[in-house]
């Protein structure tokens, strides 16, 4: 099962020749895709060579090749990780029976619901980044950026199979909406609100990938404990290709980091403006803007929504297996609630406050990556470290949206934030200065310089192989 068949129009390791149906309402979708692609996916680009990574197994090691493709030619297709036999459901109501492979009907509006949120956040994301080919600060980085947008569509492939899949006409209409919206627009905008925000430079991006496609990760990790199997095992291999989205974010801001405080240091008065750095300061306030949009991504911090999908076994916590107890029944988690101008800690059922368990492990998550730049950075002879804002500060969603809190999660009125503000999110005037900076580096590795250079290429590749085609 782990190899996948290229001699298709889409490429699949799911035996999809031997359900006509269903090929032939891909091999239909498909042409939209394209369109969709070609209208909204990387601007200027289309026609170039880029050195990308193309699955052609769904095994843990050596699962994907390289090659010089260019982006339309791209082969797109569904692969699922290989069946677990046997399996059982591992949480939930229905813990220990054996796992769905067709959807149970009481449960058809809660899959779908899931299935197409996760689902228009993939294109989301490649129409966010559109544009940034066209200020890349190296062609490495290029082929990065590239590489995080040819898997994001192919997870919306991968989500609009299950849709094609399990949900008869309503599923086909649903994927036809997902190239319908567009991140940002103001009739038809993408679902969740961090996906319509805008992606202007390469900060912006870095911070984009190391934190709200860590929450992806997480979300995807929840489902790939779902008692509906082709979800578990089509979120397994995503999160394959996931980890490469971190990697680029984590160690672009990282990049970043480095060369601010190398100009720091070229400075009499350290003021890297004068060099085209970007100053520490605007890159935490990056850091915090994005942290806080990520974290809303989690929903609210009671959820009656979460306690059914838990109690379904459809979506569970990240890495179950590592709890001793998985029906979360008689159980409680505390969550600090603000009530009379007062944090308060109140006890909340388990069920009722699982996403934010998936918030706490995405945080502590988070926190690590924070700790490994500021590793970097006393490496460097500074005294600066990035620091995340609290899980209450700039919320939107959840119950902290109805009241303000400074950057450490004291409660303070909405005046006080607003005098602050600029010392904690980026002001149109940081967002200027940074775009001012975004001149594209299109010379084999070469770099430009507000950014450092990556320690090794990708592949085995030098940093100077020439990863996109000018």
């Amino acid at each position: 099962m782990a190899g996948i068949d290229y001699s298709q129009l889409i490429p699949n390791n799911v035996d999809l020749s031997s359900d006509r149906r269903l090929q032939r309402a891909l091999e239909k979708w498909q042409p939209a895709y394209l369109d969709w692609w070609k209208d909204m996916g990387p601007e200027g680009w289309q026609a170039k060579d880029v050195y990308l990574r193309t699955a052609v197994s769904t095994e843990p090691g050596g699962w994907a090749m390289f090659d010089m493709v260019r982006m339309p030619d791209y082969r797109w297709g569904i692969f699922l990780a290989d069946k677990v036999e046997d399996r059982k459901i591992g949480f939930g109501d229905h813990m220990g029976e054996p796992v769905w492979q067709t959807i149970p009907g009481e449960y058809r509006n809660i899959l779908s619901r899931i299935i197409v949120t996760q689902a228009d956040t993939e294109p989301a994301s490649v129409e966010q980044q559109r544009y940034l080919g066209a200020t890349a600060p190296s062609l490495y980085d290029m082929r990065n950026l590239f590489q995080v947008n040819v898997e994001e569509g192919r997870h919306l492939w991968a989500m609009v199979y299950l849709l094609h899949g399990y949900f008869g006409r309503d599923g086909r209409e649903e994927a036809e909406e997902l190239l319908a919206r567009r991140s940002g627009d103001e009739d038809k905008p993408r679902i969740l609100d961090a996906f319509n925000q805008l992606c202007p430079d390469w900060l912006t991006f870095f911070c984009f990938t190391t934190f709200t496609d860590r929450d992806g990760k997480y979300q995807l990790a929840a489902l790939a404990e779902s008692g509906f199997d082709p979800l578990s095992r089509t979120c397994r291999f995503m999160l394959t290709e996931e980890a490469h989205h971190l990697f680029v974010g984590q160690m672009g801001v990282e990049r970043v980091l480095r060369r601010t405080i190398e100009l720091m240091k070229q400075d009499p008065n350290e003021d890297v403006t004068n060099l085209g750095g970007i100053p520490f300061d605007i890159i935490q306030k990056y850091v915090n803007y994005w942290f806080s949009y990520s974290i809303d991504l989690f929903g609210s911090e009671v959820s009656s929504n979460a306690a059914d999908f838990f109690a379904a076994g459809i979506k569970g916590r990240y890495r179950e297996d590592k709890y001793e107890e998985h029906t979360a029944l008689g159980q409680i988690k505390q969550v600090t609630k603000l009530v009379d101008d007062r944090l308060t800690v109140e006890e909340i059922p388990l069920r009722n406050a699982m996403n934010e368990v998936l918030r706490d492990d995405y945080v502590a998550d988070c926190v690590k990556v924070v700790e490994k730049w500021n590793r970097a950075l006393s490496k460097l002879d500074t005294d600066l470290r990035i620091k995340l804002p609290s899980n209450r500060f700039h919320r939107r969603q959840g119950i902290y949206a109805t009241h303000s809190y400074d950057i450490d999660g004291n409660p303070i009125s909405a005046e006080a934030f607003e005098a602050h503000r600029d010392e904690w999110l980026p002001t149109a005037a940081d967002r200027e200065y940074v775009a001012s900076l975004m001149k594209p580096v299109y010379e084999p590795g070469k770099m430009a310089n507000w950014i450092a250079a990556p320690k090794k290429g990708i592949n085995g590749q030098e940093t100077q192989f020439e990863y996109v085609r000018v």
